[in-house]
Order: structure tokens, then C-alpha cells, then sequence
């Protein structure tokens, strides 16, 4: 079983990875209630958790049915991520993670994400700091390094659980790869293989559909995997995963009705947990995912974008549920084009 200090995630547990500007309550509900062990928060701004800015302590709103949850944090200085931690901590998060593998500029250029892998005394420092500001669980995701000459992520493993992280998620590329050619999981690996390293190592980085998915499992021998741009608008990915390394064999296909149903459900809850305009517009980005590989679906996304009245997109919904009942998408994940922190 894989635990992080007294939280049983089971035998090899699938974590929704945390993503800006995507996992959000909303879309985190329709993962779990698919499958995903373990959740966290979009990541969270220590500057602006400590000035209470409005989107930063939005990000901290749990749920129970959510848990376990962790709330991820980002900074670049070591006193104001222990401060954060602290408020973090009083919401009840299940654990405390720390983001060191953001590569955007906006993030990194600010000494903060990716950036730290540039800094590793700095690192250790600032997650000492973090651990011993919290009673909870810290844990760290990062990638293999800056670039491809600085791929120190062994070294970064045994110095961060030297000072207390009790987990490590490893996304397989380099700040410079951002999100571009095939994620590297030879060095998560060799990770795993260090006997000085004792707690779970989750690997990150392209796991698309099932047999990807067992494959990785076999042959790098991680605790478990963090799936990212595949579950979006496809949150049946981790039950089908699930699925497919108890009996080898495929979930059939989301039906259309299966497809409504979630984005109706997301769009409700988006509505319910961020009023009715911001709810509206925030899902926007979402519809062509859940119905991907939809034939003439352009028009019913115009119709969706273009509108600001709930009763006009649920009306929708239906539409295209008479419109397509019967209609099978492929069953497999596939990628989306993201540009966030996951």
C-alpha cells in the first residue's frame, strides 16, 4: 500500500495533477466521482495568499468528498512560503504540496516553479522551511531539471526527503522541454531504484490512455502515476486505467448520455461554486473536450460560447444528447493543448 504519512492511497494510486485555470472544484468533482485517488488544489501564489487576494484564497476552497486533497503552493522566498503554509494549513488540507516544476515564464521568471531547480540550496531551504511550518504531509513536484544539462532531479531527491518531504512527483521533462517531444521517465526511475529513498515516487508526463499507463507502471516501477492534460474533459481516463490493470481489457466507450452528464454536472457546480457569469465563462473551455472528435459539433459550441443564460446551455446539453445518442467517441484519452502548471 502507498502512503503519505497516515494517508492510504491504496496499492498504486492515479493522482489528478494540479492545473491552473482547469483543476478547479468543479472539475476536480467530476474526476473523483471517475476514479482519481488524490487531488490538489490550482496552484497557489504565496505573495497572494498572504496580501488575501481574492483568486489566491478562492484556490483554497475543499471539499469533503474531495479527500485526500492537497493544497499546492508556489514562491520564491523562503519566509513567505512558511507563512503561507501556515494559512494554507488552517483550511485542512490533507497535505501541503509545493510547486518547483511551473515552467511558465510568468511563474518561473519570478524566481518561483521550474526556477528553483536553478537553486537547490535555495530549494532545500525554502522546503525545510515549508515542513517545519506545517503538521501536515509535505510533499514536491518537479521536473527532471532546467535543461538538459542540468538534470539534477537524484540529487533533489535525496536532499528534499532529507528534510522531511514524504512524497515526490517527478514530471519526466526539463523546464526548457516546457511541454514539448516525449516525457523522459528514465531518471523517475533510477529515482525509484535509490535505495537511500524511502518515500513514494509518482511519475508524470504523458500518460494518455490505459496500456500507456500499465506500461509505465511495469517498467519504471513508480508508486503510482499524476495524469494531467489527458483527464481534461476526459475524466473517465483513471477508471478506465483502473479497469484495464485489473482484467487487461478496455471500458467501453463513454456513451453520449455519460458525456452530457458530466459537462452538465461540471457547469452546474461551475455555476453553483463561482456565481452564474464567472461560472459560465470559466466553463467555456471545457466543451469541446468533453465532446472531442464530435462530428459538426462547432455549431453547438458556438451556440455555448456565445451565450450567458444557464437555461440556454442546459437546453443545449440536451440538443446534442438527442441530436448524438448512440454516437461512440474513441474510448482512449487523448491529449489537449495546455499551457498551464501541471
Amino acid at each position: 500500500m502507498v502512503k503519505i504519512g497516515n494517508i492510504d492511497l491504496g496499492a498504486f494510486p492515479l493522482l489528478l495533477a494540479p492545473m491552473e485555470d482547469v483543476s478547479d472544484p468543479p472539475f476536480r468533482q467530476v474526476c473523483k466521482e471517475n476514479g482519481a485517488d488524490m487531488m490538489y488544489t490550482e496552484f497557489i501564489s504565496s505573495e497572494g495568499l498572504i496580501r488575501n487576494a481574492v483568486k489566491s484564497t478562492q484556490k483554497l476552497d475543499i471539499f469533503e468528498y474531495e479527500r485526500p486533497i492537497g493544497v499546492q503552493l508556489f514562491g520564491s522566498d523562503v519566509d513567505t512560503m512558511a507563512e503561507c503554509t501556515r494559512i494554507a494549513t488552517r483550511v485542512n488540507p490533507d497535505l501541503i504540496d509545493i510547486n518547483y516544476g511551473c515552467p511558465v515564464k510568468k511563474v518561473a521568471c519570478k524566481g518561483a516553479g521550474a526556477a528553483l531547480l536553478q537553486d537547490i540550496p535555495l530549494m532545500v531551504k525554502m522546503t525545510e522551511s515549508v515542513v517545519k511550518a506545517t503538521h501536515l504531509p509535505v510533499t514536491v513536484k518537479t521536473r527532471l531539471g532546467w535543461d538538459e544539462a542540468t538534470k539534477n532531479i537524484e540529487e533533489v531527491a535525496e536532499r528534499l526527503q532529507d528534510v522531511g518531504i514524504q512524497a515526490l512527483t517527478v514530471h519526466g521533462r526539463t523546464r526548457a522541454q516546457l511541454y514539448k517531444g516525449e516525457a523522459d521517465w528514465r531518471l523517475i526511475a533510477k529515482i525509484k531504484e535509490n535505495p537511500r529513498i524511502k518515500i513514494p515516487i509518482f511519475g508524470n508526463g504523458d500518460i494518455d490512455s490505459p496500456e500507456k499507463a500499465l506500461e509505465y507502471r511495469n517498467r519504471y516501477g513508480i508508486d503510482g502515476i499524476m495524469i494531467g492534460r489527458a483527464s481534461i474533459g476526459y475524466p473517465w481516463i483513471f477508471n478506465e486505467i483502473k479497469h484495464f490493470f485489473e482484467t487487461g481489457e478496455y471500458l467501453p466507450s463513454p456513451s453520449m448520455e455519460q458525456r452530457v452528464a458530466a459537462a452538465r454536472r461540471h457547469l452546474e457546480f461551475s455555476i453553483q461554486w463561482k456565481g452564474e457569469k464567472l461560472g459560465i465563462l470559466e466553463m467555456r473551455r471545457h466543451y469541446s473536450n468533453y465532446f472531442r472528435g464530435l462530428p459538426h459539433f462547432k455549431e453547438y459550441r458556438m451556440k455555448m460560447v456565445q451565450t450567458m443564460i444557464k437555461e440556454e446551455l442546459f437546453e443545449t446539453l440536451d440538443e446534442i444528447l438527442k441530436e448524438f445518442s448512440g454516437v461512440l467517441l474513441e474510448s482512449k484519452a487523448k491529449k489537449v493543448e495546455y499551457a498551464g502548471a501541471d
